[in-house]
């Protein structure tokens, strides 16, 4: 098989799941001008154009896409099999970059802790945490991340998860808000203010609104915004109300959080689910043990975080 270059499969794959030659090159670390030659290559070896100009992006032709699953496939059964079996890993030698997706709370309180202990024990690792717009296995089935860290939501059957804290929602306010002057923060001064929520999908009801129509009451939220660091800014430069889990305030996290500035939490007068924080990650990195020391460091990192709280 001289004639074969394996790397041509990877750069396929790459392509095919980017659909776009800057994407894929990104992916693989290349420029794009190499990534463009590689597709050059890609159409000699198969005698198909495989992505063709469509206005200013690229699309697979039919081959192409008949291909793609077929590619995904083999490229990752092709990493596995010619990547070396270890069980053990210098980890004061390990060189390696780990990508993590996880909410901007999580990077906001407990990053710089996991990157000194990350940093001090492998100089020679890197961290990439990647925005986390919805919830979804695609990219860890695919390699794009190799831990995620979060709510466990509708994740595929195969991927492993280990929780690392329970946190809880708590309310927000800027300092000096009326709702403040009073220790006494009752259900009804509550739903009388104007509130400011944080949901991705823009839905402007929750588990506090459940818990407030159960004992017949309801809230009117003014405002809704992708991010709890958003909801954050807002109430406390306005008269509106936030909800945030209490790590994305800093207690017991990041006690220095700029966001927290100017602002006061309280707890609300009625009870939401318990919020369950996880790290899950694909099955085919459960035995790899460079990515069960990052798995342990997370845990032990989240472990210390919480026992200060």
């Amino acid at each position: 098989m001289d004639h074969v270059d394996l790397n041509l499969l990877s750069a396929l794959d790459a392509l095919l799941s980017e659909g776009s030659v800057t994407g894929a090159a990104r992916r693989l670390g290349l420029s794009p001008s190499a990534m463009s030659r590689t597709l050059a290559r890609l159409r000699s070896a198969t005698g198909d154009p495989l992505l063709v100009r469509a206005g200013r992006g690229l699309v697979a032709t039919p081959y192409a896409a008949e291909l793609g699953e077929r590619v995904h496939t083999l490229s990752r059964e092709v990493l596995a099999v010619l990547r070396p079996r270890v069980d053990q890993v210098d980890i004061a030698m390990l060189e390696r970059t780990f990508t993590i997706r996880a909410s901007e709370g999580f990077v906001a309180g407990l990053s710089a802790a996991l990157v000194t202990a990350i940093a001090t024990a492998a100089p020679r690792v890197r961290l990439r945490f990647a925005p986390k717009p919805e919830k979804g296995a695609r990219p860890l089935r695919e390699g794009q991340i190799d831990l995620e860290i979060g709510v466990l939501g509708p994740f595929a059957p195969e991927v492993r998860t280990q929780a690392l804290f329970r946190d809880n929602f708590v309310g927000v306010a800027r300092i000096g808000h009326p709702l403040l002057a009073d220790t006494n923060i009752t259900i009804e001064r509550y739903a009388a203010c104007n509130h400011v929520v944080a949901s991705r999908r823009g839905e402007f009801s929750g588990p506090v609104d459940n818990a407030l129509e159960e004992l017949g009451l309801s809230r009117i939220v003014t405002c809704v915004v992708p991010g709890f660091p958003d909801a954050m800014r807002i109430a406390r430069q306005t008269d509106l109300v936030g909800l945030v889990p209490r790590s994305c305030f800093g207690i017991g996290f990041d006690s220095d959080l700029a966001d927290t500035v100017g602002l006061q939490s309280f707890e609300l007068p009625v009870r939401t689910p318990e919020i369950v924080i996880s790290a899950m990650w694909h099955p085919r990195l459960d035995a790899d043990p460079a990515h069960r020391w990052l798995r342990e460091t997370v845990v032990a990192v989240c472990r210390r975080a919480n026992q200060h709280r």
